[in-house]
């Protein structure tokens, strides 16, 4: 199955285009994490595919309330600690760094 049909099943979003763009920011947010300096080898690895597919996820359920940090209605409350994408997925990305070869 391929990371946009998985990522359709969790969000039942019809409209691929949003679907896509938030697949390519989760990839790149796991790069820049994986990769805080760069480098020649700031590439996605696959073992990150799952998380990329959740913190798309993430971002999608945040769409049209960024950035909130609290609200509550019908017993429901919402805070975030972090603008675009939860602090615990993000802590799943093991920091790559070293010196240049």
């Amino acid at each position: 199955m391929t990371d946009i049909e998985r990522l359709k099943i969790r969000t039942e979003e019809s409209d691929t285009r949003i679907l896509y763009e938030l697949l390519e920011s989760a990839e790149n947010i796991i790069i820049s994490r994986r990769f805080p300096f760069g480098g020649e080898n700031a590439t996605f690895e696959e073992r990150y595919r799952d998380l990329k597919i959740r913190i798309a996820e993430d971002m999608y359920n945040r769409l049209g309330a960024s950035g909130q940090l609290s609200h509550s209605e019908n017993g429901i409350d919402r805070k975030w600690s972090s603008e675009w994408v939860s602090e615990q997925l993000l802590n799943e990305i093991i920091p790559k760094v070293g010196r240049p070869t």
